[in-house]
């Protein structure tokens, strides 16, 4: 598929004025090095009045698989990802929720693992989520699965397509509409949904063929987009379901795009933060323990 790239934006001389304390946060900010999408990128961003976050036009949230922290960012299996974390908000105390895979999907999309404990299938659900929260609202939501053999394919596996990865499949309420393979992401990136989730396959989302074949796809499919969102009022976030199994449980997680700040972030966050970061973003109303959960503040610049 022929990705549509963007030129960086460089624009000197604008004052990025921080919308809110950068003491909240416990971020570090990081020297921009004039590489990286986001180190002079000023935002269009509209921000919300509640807790000081923009409203972008498009947040595309990519997951990665099973690795810790300190085997992706900082390794020189995957130059790409540690570039784009040094040039963007890279948060050091990031955590899965649980083992193994499946749970933490759920958690990141519906606030709740659903009482699932393992990665079986089919997992059938009913009840809110965030694609849910967002069609209701008149928004919109595509997950992008590669792999997955057509739109709508409720099957358990495909190949290197695995719905245990793949958590809006299970909500039947949802359009089947709204589960695509990743060949059907737009060329354009102006056609994206609100909101989307992208899915590498078991290979490329470092499960099975490990970082840099992980890091490689990444380079690939989502330095265009992040190159093109810092100019187009976007952002993208990167996180993992979980590490290699250790009891902390420590992922990598990113956020890049219009309007970041390159900057180490210390709190604590897991997937309810993010959850509750991007529904916050667009006013909807907390589901499950994102309710409990902090948004993602003080990594946003001012207009």
């Amino acid at each position: 598929m022929t990705m549509r790239r963007a030129r960086p934006l460089c624009l000197a001389g604008i004052a990025l004025v921080l919308v809110t304390s950068c003491t909240s946060e416990n971020s570090t900010p990081v020297a921009a090095s004039g590489t990286g999408p986001s180190a002079t990128a000023p935002t269009t961003a509209t921000t919300t009045g509640a807790g000081a976050l923009p409203r972008p036009a498009h947040v595309m949230v990519a997951i990665f698989e099973n690795e810790d922290a300190a085997d992706v960012l900082g390794s020189a299996e995957a130059p790409y990802l540690t570039e784009l974390a040094a040039s963007a908000a890279s948060f050091d105390d990031a955590h899965g929720e649980t083992h193994p895979s499946q749970p933490n999907y759920l958690a990141l999309f519906s606030g709740s693992t659903q009482g699932v404990t393992d990665d079986r299938c089919p997992v059938d659900l009913t009840g809110d989520n965030l694609a849910a929260q967002l069609l209701a609202a008149g928004e919109t939501f595509t997950g992008y699965s590669e792999g997955l053999p057509e739109a709508g394919y409720a099957g358990c596996s495909s190949g290197r397509y695995a719905r245990k990865h793949n958590p809006w499949v299970n909500f039947a309420d949802l359009p089947p509409s709204v589960n695509q393979p990743f060949s059907a992401l737009p060329a354009d990136y102006a056609d994206l949904p609100t909101v989307s989730f992208v899915v590498p396959d078991l290979c490329n989302d470092m499960h099975d063929c490990g970082v840099a074949a992980g890091d490689a796809w990444a380079r690939e499919h989502l330095a265009p987009y992040v190159d093109w969102a810092v100019e187009h009022d976007s952002v993208l976030i990167v996180t993992f379901d979980e590490d290699g199994g250790s009891r902390d449980n420590h992922i990598a997680t990113i956020v890049a795009g219009a309007g970041v700040r390159a900057t180490h972030v210390g709190r604590r966050i897991d997937h309810y933060d993010l959850l509750r970061t991007i529904e916050d973003m667009y006013g909807l109303p907390p589901l499950g323990k994102a309710a409990n959960a902090s948004p993602v503040t003080g990594i946003w610049a001012a207009n």
